[in-house]
């Protein structure tokens, strides 16, 4: 395990290197990461602005945005991680860089994460923590050493989430070769993540909850600091479901491998 623990470090070290190689690009990029999620949470601040619109289905402004902030760190996590997702079927399958990785004594999946980071999302990591930390300070939340824990457990298990649902996705590459593939519509759907699910109408309730699960992402989890009841047996399930997609995406990923064919003829 630390063999493989130093290995997988030094994949990031490698590319951490290379990225500051240019460090004004990659403060303008980090910069310009930051400004494009301020603007999500500008429209919460536009449309629940406490004079025309107090509320959105029972969820008030600051509410709404300690959902959102919540859901930032998951989805910065997975953003660090999952930049070759996007594009594996065109880097890895259609250009044949696969082949490649199945030489190597590593996990293929391990690898194709560890090759390309998106340090950029760190801003997103910072802006979520700020969000959440403003936004409790104004619902009446004081976190404890165990809330703490829990948001740390829910973070993680929720870029897990993240992260299983398109690496299932791009197992699908595997079988169906195409440079774009069906994951741009699911990461769209990563927005309906950061509001309250409950503002939406039952079908995508459910969509959200049993078929991609992204309410697990931030929702669940924190309604353990919003006191709604109905919601803590969701809540404490965050972990589990994390566990039961990756075991579903390992599978599917593994079931790819075993009908890759390579690129040559």
């Amino acid at each position: 395990m630390w063999r493989i623990f130093k290995i997988y470090s030094a994949y990031f070290a490698r590319f951490v290197q290379a990225r500051l190689a240019y460090k004004g690009d990659f403060i303008a990029e980090l910069f310009a990461t930051m400004v494009v999620t301020l603007t999500g949470l500008l429209y919460i601040l536009l449309l629940l602005d406490g004079e025309t619109i107090t509320s959105l289905r029972g969820w008030s402004r600051d509410e709404v945005l300690f959902v959102y902030g919540y859901s930032l760190m998951p989805t910065a996590l997975f953003n660090l991680l999952g930049p070759n997702l996007y594009q594996f079927g065109d880097k890895y399958i259609i250009q044949g860089q696969f082949d490649r990785v199945l030489l190597r004594p590593l996990s293929s999946l391990a690898q194709v994460l560890c090759e390309s980071f998106n340090l950029e999302s760190i801003a997103n990591l910072v802006v979520g923590i700020a969000v959440l930390l403003w936004s409790s300070h104004h619902v009446g939340i004081h976190f404890g050493f165990l809330d703490y824990v829990w948001i740390l457990i829910s973070t993680i298990s929720g870029a897990v989430i993240l992260l299983s649902v398109f690496i299932l996705l791009s197992s699908l590459s595997f079988h169906f070769e195409d440079r774009v593939g069906v994951a741009p519509p699911f990461y769209n759907l990563i927005m309906f993540g950061r509001y309250p699910v409950t503002i939406f109408n039952s079908v995508l309730q459910f969509i959200l909850s049993w078929v991609v699960p992204f309410a697990f992402i931030a929702f669940y989890p924190s309604t353990r600091f919003l006191g709604r009841d109905g919601f803590m047996g969701y809540c404490y399930a965050t972990p589990l479901v994390a566990l039961v997609c990756f075991g579903i995406a390992n599978f599917f990923w593994g079931f790819g491998v075993k009908r890759y064919a390579s690129a040559g003829n």
